[in-house]
């Protein structure tokens, strides 16, 4: 594989092709959380449910956290593979990995700490107490394997096989709904068989893309896997370490965020809480749309990056935003002819109908300005730029958490809303602001 003719195409065609097959990737992984909640929905007892939203929470959000292995996976091998590096993607990966087991073993070996947490903030029966114990117990063994899928997602990422990556994503998330759906309804196994289908159909995606992994990156990178002495090179490894860190802060913010608008909402009443919660589910599909131009975003601007090529990086970066936003404004038309259908499909009670109504529009706002702080986003991890990251989103929680609690003394809880429009805006200026920092480094 010659990085000179390797497939730079930044055009706007290119970018489709490769953001299409994580469109679908991302919409497989919600579907599993879905099929899971109508399998515990129509059991005998609706504490199997309770259970189930409660333990998936918890672990998605932990999980989610660690999404750090795949955002440093990328860059890194992308900018190797600019630079014709092959064996340093491999060192890359191989990195990773063990660091992914490791973090994997803290995991599992917290699981005490996480239930008794869980039971601290939680105050539920000493049925459903069983239920989760059970869950975490049996899901939280998929941690390694989970792990791992995140570095195999950043490789193929950062290689631009995005068909690669997105195939294993929803292999994953289709045999985790059979095998879920097998141990629920055949074996009886409720909420535990919903546990063990995703761990088992974790460990089996591992199995086989980690196979398919040695022998891909053999034949087309001409390289043999394997532990040498440059994986223990201490500067690489200070860096990674710093590269995750530094994501790892900006997630933990970033989760931090979105968990503010449900704390902020609480504070005026159980039907605003409800309807805020359907308006950010507007928001959420959104981005998952538009967070498949981010990740293929991360691997043409890493490649770029690595090669020093400015022009092709620069188009990468236009033609990416440009696509992006058209994008986000085909989703806001969508939802201003079909957001009241869309609300009613979420609940049947009038009063919070009425409530999603009133504020829908901020649903319609968001996508198209959010859409350029999705993009910075992947253009700083494809360039490995994730101090500036980190600092973007300090500056922008703070003002955001500020300028939230002001904003909704004035105009209650559109406040909450028109915080988050900042919010997005922030995240934008911010990177923007730390760009040209990028550009002196070609």
């Amino acid at each position: 594989m010659n990085p000179n003719k390797y497939h730079s195409n930044a055009s706007k065609l290119h970018l489709l092709k490769l953001s299409l097959p994580i469109f679908f990737a991302n919409l497989a992984i919600p579907l599993v959380g879905v099929i899971d909640t109508i399998l515990m929905g129509h059991l005998n007892d609706q504490i199997y449910l309770a259970a189930t939203a409660i333990s998936t929470s918890v672990m998605t959000m932990i999980f989610w956290t660690f999404g750090f292995l795949r955002m440093g996976t990328v860059g890194l091998v992308a900018q190797s593979l600019g630079r014709g590096d092959y064996q340093e993607i491999v060192s890359t990966v191989i990195r990773n990995l063990f660091v992914a087991i490791i973090l994997a073993i803290i995991v599992v070996s917290c699981l005490n700490f996480i239930l008794k947490s869980i039971f601290y903030f939680f105050q539920v029966s000493s049925q459903t107490h069983v239920l989760i114990d059970n869950y975490i117990t049996v899901r939280i063994v998929s941690a390694p394997a989970e792990f791992i899928i995140y570095i195999l997602t950043g490789l193929y990422l950062g290689l631009q096989k995005t068909i690669i990556s997105s195939s294993m994503i929803i292999f994953f998330s289709i045999l985790n709904i059979i095998l879920s759906i097998i141990f629920v309804t055949e074996f009886d196994l409720n909420i535990v068989g919903v546990a063990l289908g995703t761990t088992l159909s974790s460990y089996t995606t591992i199995f086989i893309f980690m196979a398919f992994s040695y022998v891909y990156i053999k034949k087309k990178l001409k390289v043999i896997p394997k532990i040498n002495r440059s994986i223990l090179n201490q500067k690489k490894i200070l860096r990674l370490f710093n590269i995750n860190f530094n994501i790892f802060l900006r997630t933990i913010l970033l989760t931090f965020s979105f968990l503010w608008i449900t704390y902020l909402s609480s504070k005026f009443g159980e039907n605003i809480l409800a309807s805020n919660l359907i308006i950010l589910q507007f928001i959420m599909i959104a981005s998952f749309f538009l967070d498949a131009y981010a990740f293929s975003t991360e691997g043409i601007v890493g490649f770029n990056f690595g090669r020093k090529s400015e022009k092709s990086f620069m188009k990468a970066v236009k033609n990416s935003m440009e696509l992006s936003f058209y994008t986000a404004v085909l989703i806001s038309i969508f939802y201003i002819f079909l957001s009241k259908t869309i609300i009613n499909s979420f609940t049947d009670l009038e009063i919070i109908r009425y409530y999603a109504y009133s504020y829908i529009f901020w649903a319609i706002i968001i996508p198209p300005i959010a859409s350029f702080a999705y993009q910075f986003d992947g253009i700083f991890l494809g360039t490995s730029q994730t101090s500036q990251l980190r600092n973007g989103m300090i500056i922008s929680v703070f003002i955001y958490i500020g300028s939230s609690l002001y904003f909704i003394k004035f105009f209650e809880n559109h406040g909450i809303w028109l915080s988050l429009l900042l919010f997005m805006i922030l995240r934008s200026l911010t990177l923007y602001f730390y760009f040209p920092g990028i550009l002196k480094k070609f």
